[in-house]
C-alpha cells in the first residue's frame, strides 16, 4: 500500500512539474494579470494550489502528533472522494475557504518563487511518505474540509482533481 502511495505521490509531482514548465514560456507579467472578469490570476491560483498542499501537511503533522487512534480507510472514505472528484468537475464556482482563499494569497509573485515554493511542499509530502510507518498505510488520516476523513490515495487523488480544476483555470489567465 505504501509503494502506491508513493507512486501516485510521484505521479502528481509529475503533473505540477508539467504545468510549471508550461508556464515558463510566460513572462511574470502575464501571469500575475487578472481576468478581465475577475477572479485570480495564474499565479494566485497556483498559490491557491500551494496553500491546499501545505494546510494538509501542517493538518497531518499536528493530527499525527497526538497519536490518535485512526480508522481504517473503508467504503465511507472511498465515497467521500468520489463525491468530492465529481463535485470538483462541475462548471460551478465554490469558495475557497479561508485557510486556501484570498486572505492568504499575494497579489503579485515570480513564478521562479512559486515554483521553489511549490516544488518544497512536494519534497515534503514525498518525505513524509517515505518516512511514514506502512501501518498508517491504511488509515483514514486526512480531514477535508467538506468531504470529512479520507484516506491518503484518497488525499492525493483531491489535490490531483483539484490541481485539474485549477489548471484550466490557470491557462484561460494566461492566453
Amino acid at each position: 500500500m505504501k509503494e502506491k502511495i508513493l507512486a501516485v505521490n510521484t505521479r502528481y509531482t509529475s503533473q505540477v512539474q508539467t504545468l510549471l514548465n508550461e508556464l515558463a514560456a510566460f513572462e511574470d507579467e502575464r501571469l500575475n494579470q487578472k481576468p478581465v472578469d475577475g477572479g485570480w490570476s495564474g499565479i494566485q491560483t497556483l498559490h491557491h494550489l500551494i496553500l491546499v498542499e501545505e494546510n494538509s501537511l501542517a493538518y497531518i503533522r499536528k493530527k499525527l502528533s497526538f497519536n490518535p487512534q485512526l480508522e481504517k480507510t473503508g467504503l465511507g472514505s472511498w465515497w467521500r472522494s468520489l463525491l468530492l472528484r465529481a463535485i470538483l468537475r462541475m462548471p460551478f464556482k465554490f469558495k475557497a475557504p479561508k485557510s486556501a482563499g484570498n486572505e492568504r494569497i499575494p497579489e503579485t509573485d515570480t513564478l521562479k518563487e512559486v515554483s521553489a515554493r511549490w516544488q518544497s511542499i512536494r519534497d515534503e509530502w514525498q518525505e513524509f511518505f517515505e518516512k511514514m510507518p506502512t501501518e498508517l498505510a491504511d488509515k483514514s488520516a486526512y480531514k477535508h474540509p467538506r468531504a470529512g476523513r479520507l484516506g491518503w490515495l484518497h488525499m492525493l487523488d483531491f489535490f490531483a482533481s483539484h490541481f485539474e480544476r485549477h489548471r484550466g483555470q490557470v491557462h484561460r489567465t494566461v492566453r
